[in-house]
């Protein structure tokens, strides 16, 4: 009787553990060498007329040392999509199954991710991890895999290449470094807007839109104890402030430790004018909790888009004069 009763304290004690997300740290995929081979996918979006973007991408990586494959139906067109959601599966769940594939590098985002997120299987990739990287709507990637207890990486596409050399000069430095292993820490002036102060915890987060289509499935992030990071583009005020009040009422940021808060692209302009800055919308949002907050994070749809290690333990901290990220 002794045996059963200590066994199911057991039990809720891992089960309330893991509902309050006590920061158990994430498998890291195997960092690339060279020689190694990675995939270039098209798992969302069409890339339509993009063939010469993707073959630069793949030049990147092969001036790295690296071995590049491309999906098999990357340049596939089923309306929206990059082929249809069967074919689109078929090219990500081959990635995830191949030993030789130490990296799946997403050629866009757009929108199809979560149409292929539950037709495949992770059985292989949970016992031979590997990076999956990109932003955007990879953000269900993201947070799909974080909660199979993989680190990903939140970087540059394929199409980023299309932005002028000048301007993502950091973007592929910082995804090199991410990639290879080099440690990565990050130091940016501080925005009057800041809330000072310092956190500990894992990063997790992306894309705004993504995060709030994620609640009340499977892979909605469970927040507590960690740090989240927000970016998001083509959005009015008030679709922005209607995403955060969603993540408030599910209670992203009851037990948070820090917001980052990353690159809000061409926010578009309502008739109606919403008031405030999209700063002010987020101090608003977040008033009645206490931890840090961080703005003008270079992550997001800009072209200096810095490569972030979702899942990974990262160090907080903000005074008047500058912000820093380092992760473990």
């Amino acid at each position: 009787m002794k045996k059963k009763i200590g066994f199911v304290l057991l039990l809720m004690s891992f089960t309330l553990t893991k509902a309050q997300g006590i920061n158990d740290k994430l498998i890291t995929p195997p960092y690339l060498k060279t020689g190694d081979s990675i995939a270039i996918l098209a798992p969302a979006g069409i890339l339509k007329n993009r063939q010469e973007t993707i073959f630069k991408a793949k030049e990147l990586a092969e001036s790295w040392g690296l071995k590049v494959v491309l999906g098999k139906h990357i340049f596939n067109q089923n309306s929206h999509f990059a082929g249809t959601d069967a074919e689109r599966t078929a090219d990500f769940q081959k990635a995830l199954d191949n030993p030789n594939i130490k990296a799946i590098w997403s050629g866009r985002g757009g929108y199809g991710s979560v149409r292929v997120l539950d037709k495949l299987a992770y059985t292989t990739f949970l016992k031979h991890p590997k990076w999956i990287i990109g932003y955007s709507d990879i953000t269900a990637f993201h947070s799909h895999v974080h909660n199979l207890g993989v680190e990903t990486m939140h970087a540059m596409m394929g199409t980023s290449v299309e932005d002028k050399p000048e301007l993502i000069v950091e973007t592929i430095a910082s995804f090199k470094k991410a990639i290879f292993g080099k440690k990565l820490a990050y130091t940016i002036p501080s925005s009057n807007y800041n809330r000072k102060g310092e956190a500990f915890g894992q990063l997790v987060g992306g894309n705004l839109a993504l995060l709030a289509s994620m609640l009340g499935s499977e892979s909605e992030t469970n927040t507590a104890g960690k740090i989240l990071f927000i970016e998001e583009i083509g959005e009015y005020k008030y679709s922005i402030d209607r995403m955060l009040q969603s993540l408030k009422r599910a209670g992203y940021f009851n037990n948070c430790t820090g917001l980052i808060i990353g690159d809000i692209s061409k926010i578009k302009t309502n008739t109606t004018k919403w008031g405030r800055t999209i700063e002010e919308l987020v101090l608003d949002v977040v008033k009645e909790y206490k931890f840090p907050v961080m703005f003008n994070f270079p992550a997001g749809h800009e072209s200096d888009n810095r490569a972030l290690i979702l899942g990974r333990n990262v160090t907080l901290k903000i005074d008047n004069q500058n912000s820093t990220v380092v992760f473990d």
